[in-house]
């Protein structure tokens, strides 16, 4: 963990303090809280426990099934140690409270900046983000109950005051301790997230309650009991609740602000970004803009404006089709020089930009540069998301905190359109999807209608979600019917090939009679291939196999008395058990009549004459068969050889299709140069094979695994990233800034 982290912050606050006296209702709720905590937590641990069973019972491979089992293993071994040490950490909290202003919640998750974001796949980094949105939702969620809990706590506190109020029970404080707690289970980072999203589910999610008692044995206790809101001087007092909606509304409405104003932890991405590119200016030798009295510096809300009052045909590059030809690459430099040639500068000063927002277009540039060569962007979206170079420019200039707010309207927009996208292949069916219809109405519409207001961003995000959760409970239910038409199909395959290959390996040994060989070739091969797929619930298959064995034993001849007494006794079974089989699969009574008279025939001559089935092993006329056989069994180890060679260099590509999950998305390219895009919807295991559907849910393509690591080997599979798209362009670029200025 990283050492600015709240998890090392907890452990030497503790560490440095010395336990003081506690006051006689903090007491009281100090015990209320660690008890009602423990029981929670056990909650969460059971359902951790179940959750990781029920992963190992449907994992797809030995190594991934014990890798869940031995994470159960783990932690239940160290569960007590783990809840033993959670419960004492919060206990500490109450005997000495961290000062709110002690542990931010950056602290306790990390703030996102140009370092994380180079290290999105970090396993640290994966488990501060989980806690940092499990700390944001309750703060969100408990906001009333915390803020009259703080007030409360830092009364009776004598250390604390109001400049800097303590609250024992801020989530920060308690998700930070559990974060600590868990340092000690030996797990992998997917099962770590598995405990703390568990703990989020049955711990943070039911704070209310504790909250709630603790409000209650304080307000008992006379401290503030009628609780007013005291806000910013000149102000007036105002009701918990009140406080409470004005906080959350003001919580909502920051993500939506037109004001140049942010908060510093807001920018922090894109201010690391501008130093990388001071960096590089004054490597250029190049003087600040401010430093030149010829010129007059434009602000970010004239620019703003400015680039509003281009027409809408600037973007949509004359057609009134945004799908029209390629995607846009847009000069935004050019852009704004044009637009800065046009202000009338009554000084006599040449209009320029400050150096803020000219990083700011560099960035925007550098961003869409990436996302235009983004492979896995589908070609048709790319051509409408490359549209949005002007409106995304004004949005940053207004709202900076697009670069470090994953949850920024803008942001969650584009990376939603991005990823609807991730499968559409086929640019012909334009007019007739439903999907490519919605995502160029949205385009259309911030084109048209956004005057700066973020507002209309979180419009039609809200309404892009609503449809593709339609869309996709529908193609989910799709994709169900395919999945189980394709293991039906798969399993009715694999039981026909079992049973002919048997029926063939056992007649083929004996020149039975014909109309032995009738009953069983096509007749009683239905009879064993129903048995077969009903295996796992009626365990009939072996007795259709043990009956074809009993045939062919009553045909052969038997001279001793115990061998023809035997006969006696399995000979009316016998029958019996292929009249049943046969009618069971409906088989055609006259030809059953007649079949099973030929049947007792044959078994009769055979008993009476004891005339034996001649092998066809020990039949001269063969002899040319077995040498051709032979021949044939050369040629083919050759063949095999040169196999073993090939699946030898595709091994490695087997081991790498370990790591496609279910859900993934592949491009397919074929002979022809032709290509199209799929998901991976299951792995049918009882026959190593992968089925793809397209994003209605319909089957495109299923491939054994073998075929699947060729098609890879041979550059014709490629896996499509699937992760956000904005933070793979920041990725991109930030690690392409630390290349130039290193």
């Amino acid at each position: 963990m990283n050492k600015q982290s709240g998890i090392h912050y907890l452990r030497e606050h503790r560490e440095a303090a010395s336990s003081g006296p506690v006051p006689a209702e903090v007491a009281r709720i100090r015990d209320t809280v660690v008890a009602g905590l423990g029981d929670l937590l056990q909650g969460a641990f059971d359902a951790v426990d179940d959750s990781l069973f029920e992963l190992a019972n449907n994992a797809r491979s030995n190594n991934e099934q014990n890798r869940y089992f031995e994470a159960m293993r783990e932690i239940r071994i160290k569960r007590k140690g783990v809840e033993r040490h959670f419960q004492n950490a919060v206990a500490q909290f109450f005997a000495n409270p961290p000062h709110a202003g002690q542990l931010q919640p950056q602290e306790s998750a990390p703030q996102v900046n140009a370092d994380t974001l180079a290290l999105v796949g970090n396993d640290d980094l994966e488990e501060q983000v989980a806690l940092n949105a499990m700390i944001t939702k309750a703060k969100a969620h408990f906001q009333g109950p915390l803020l009259q809990l703080q007030s409360r706590f830092t009364e009776v506190y004598e250390d604390a005051k109001e400049e800097a109020p303590v609250n024992p029970l801020a989530p920060e404080h308690l998700c930070g301790a559990f974060a600590e707690a868990i340092q000690a289970l030996e797990i992998q980072i997917r099962e770590r997230l598995i405990v703390l999203k568990q703990f989020d589910r049955y711990v943070v999610s039911n704070l209310g309650m504790l909250l709630d008692e603790a409000n209650r044995i304080l307000i008992q206790a006379g401290v503030i009991p009628n609780f007013r809101y005291h806000g910013k001087a000149g102000q007036h007092h105002k009701s918990a609740e009140n406080a409470a909606k004005e906080a959350q509304s003001e919580a909502n409405t920051a993500d939506t602000t037109t004001s140049y104003e942010q908060r510093p932890e807001d920018t922090v991405v894109f201010d690391q970004i501008r130093q990388m590119l001071a960096l590089q200016r004054s490597n250029s030798g190049l003087p600040p803009r401010s430093a030149d009295p010829t010129l007059r510096v434009v602000g970010g809300r004239e620019l703003a404006d400015m680039l509003s009052a281009l027409p809408v045909q600037h973007n949509l590059n004359h057609s009134d089709d945004l799908s029209t030809g390629e995607p846009v690459d847009v000069d935004l430099r050019q852009i704004v020089q044009q637009l800065l040639s046009r202000v009338d500068s009554q000084d006599g000063r040449k209009p320029a930009l400050n150096e803020v927002d000219e990083d700011l277009i560099n960035l925007v540039s550098m961003l869409f540069e990436f996302i235009l060569d983004d492979y896995n962007l589908s070609a048709p979206v790319q051509v409408l998301i490359s549209r949005l170079q002007i409106p995304i420019l004004k949005v940053v200039i207004k709202d900076k905190s697009f670069f470090s707010k994953a949850n920024h309207p803008a942001r969650k927009l584009l990376n939603a359109l991005a990823r609807a996208g991730i499968g559409w292949s086929n640019s012909d069916e334009k007019t007739r999807d439903k999907l490519y219809g919605q995502i160029h109405n949205v385009v259309q519409r911030i084109l048209n209608e956004f005057d700066g207001n973020i507002t209309l961003f979180e419009t039609l995000n809200l309404e892009f979600e609503q449809f593709l959760e339609r869309e996709n409970r529908k193609a989910s239910l799709v994709e169900q019917r395919t999945r189980e038409s394709e293991r039906g199909r798969i399993k009715s395959q694999k039981a026909q090939e079992t049973v002919d290959r048997l029926l063939r390996e056992k007649v083929s040994r004996y020149h039975l009679p014909e109309p032995v060989r009738d009953i069983l070739m096509n007749g009683w091969s239905r009879v064993m291939f129903l048995a077969y797929l009903r295996d796992d619930t009626e365990h009939r298959w072996h007795e259709t196999v043990r009956t074809v064995d009993d045939l062919i034993w009553c045909l052969h001849p038997h001279e001793e008395d115990t061998e023809r007494d035997q006969w006696v006794r399995v000979v009316p079974g016998l029958l019996k058990a292929l009249r049943a089989g046969l009618e069971e699969v409906s088989y055609n009574a006259s030809r059953l009549d007649h079949m099973l008279g030929q049947l007792k025939h044959e078994l009769a001559e055979a008993f009476r004459t004891n005339a034996a089935i001649e092998a066809r092993q020990d039949s001269p006329a063969d002899a040319d068969e077995v040498d051709e056989e032979e021949a044939l069994t050369t040629h083919q180890t050759a063949v095999e050889r040169q196999q073993e060679l090939e699946d030898a260099a595709v091994a490695e590509y087997v081991a790498k299709l370990d790591t496609i999950e279910i859900g993934s998305w592949v491009e397919f390219r074929l002979v022809n140069g032709a290509s199209f895009r799929c998901k991976l919807s299951t792995v049918i295991e009882e026959a190593d094979c992968f089925v793809f559907v397209n994003r209605m849910g319909l089957k495109v393509i299923e491939k054994k695994r073998i075929e699947l690591a060729h098609e890879m080997r041979r550059g014709r599979l490629t896996m499509l990233e699937q992760g956000a798209l904005i933070d793979r362009a920041l990725n991109a670029v930030v690690g392409n800034l630390r290349t130039k200025t290193a």
